[in-house]
């Protein structure tokens, strides 16, 4: 009962407005606090770099115990919640599972000086998992996710039972593909302008392949609850941050060094690329292409198997739910 109420809070902040069919935003405050989400949320405290931080996550006990864990990790525009369903089918399956929100992202700290790196996020979940008592874990990873996942599989290799990258990024180097380079200042500059607007306009194009559905307007409200709200500054500036570490620290070079065993399942319309606004067009004409990046990308991991979602883009648990569970039971 709980859940359905908090699913039908979340529909109705994403109410459209009659005059324009533009949703009211109301101020969800920098760390989320003014939405509650679909599971108890507990804050594990993360000593790092001499800060003391709070890492928000929800834990799901199964149905009927497999004796497995899943650990759900979210992409750079989303926040656990939206892994609700999927959480939902594999409690039922018998998994326990783990979704946490990381630093810099949703109801977890923003620290302002905070140096973020891939590592350090799969260092901190990594703390999670243990302080859990989980040593062993399936990975499922969902775009800036990935590259999460992929660090952790690389750092991590006993500790990981599978990896499941779903549209992740890192598939390519942006930079090396002749993406400019932006400081975090402009980066801040761009995440100030963040609106519902902005938002919808750029998943619109580049994660549901120029087809919006009204369900995908409860995350796109979510984050712009954030971004409009009183926490703006604390949030653009945490985005920005984020974008430069997603920008700058690929992770496509080392997927020849990943070690366990690992499944990609690939929205074959998805044409995500971060930067991708700022390149010439001969260069950003090439970028995003996942329905080969996700065959490169399962050539290079050692004994990779690629799950492909005809027709799907970035967020196949959000498009085609029932799609990407079944995909999802292949891959596990």
């Amino acid at each position: 009962m709980r859940r359905t109420l908090i699913a039908l809070a979340l529909l109705c902040i994403a109410t459209p407005l009659l005059a324009d069919d533009t949703p009211t935003i109301k101020d969800l405050g920098p760390r989320l606090e003014h939405l509650d989400y679909p599971y108890p949320v507990t804050l594990f405290p993360v000593t790092s770099q001499g800060q003391s931080l709070e890492m928000a996550y929800m834990d799901l006990k199964p149905e009927k115990a497999n004796g497995r864990t899943v650990v759900l990790l979210h992409g750079k525009n989303f926040c656990g919640p939206y892994w609700q369903a999927t959480a939902e089918h594999l409690r039922v399956a018998g998994y326990r599972v783990v979704i946490p929100d990381q630093i810099g992202f949703c109801k977890s700290s923003k620290p302002r000086g905070y140096q973020y790196g891939i590592e350090q996020l799969a260092a901190n979940t990594h703390a999670l998992l243990a302080s859990l008592g989980v040593d062993k874990v399936t990975v499922v990873a969902h775009s800036m996710g990935g590259m999460i996942g992929t660090r952790y599989a690389l750092m991590y290799p006993q500790g990981v039972e599978k990896l499941v990258l779903v549209d992740p990024l890192g598939l390519e180097d942006w930079q090396a593909k002749g993406v400019p380079w932006r400081s975090v200042d402009e980066w801040y500059a761009s995440e100030l302008k963040t609106s519902y607007a902005t938002i919808r306009a750029y998943q619109l194009k580049s994660y549901y392949d120029g087809k919006w559905k009204s369900d995908y307007d409860r995350w796109a409200v979510m984050q712009a609850g954030m971004y409009e709200g009183s926490g703006r500054d604390t949030v653009a500036w945490a985005g920005a941050l984020t974008y430069d570490m997603i920008f700058s620290q690929p992770v496509v070079h080392e997927f020849p060094n990943i070690r366990v065993p690992t499944v990609l399942i690939i929205g074959q319309a998805d044409k995500t690329a971060i930067g991708k606004d700022a390149a010439p067009s001969s260069v950003r004409d090439t970028l995003g292409n996942y329905a080969e990046l996700g065959k490169e990308a399962a050539a290079t991991i050692p004994g990779a198997k690629l799950i492909p979602l005809d027709g799907l883009g970035h967020a196949p648990m959000i498009e085609a739910p029932e799609r990407f569970y079944k995909a999802l039971d292949q891959a596990l």
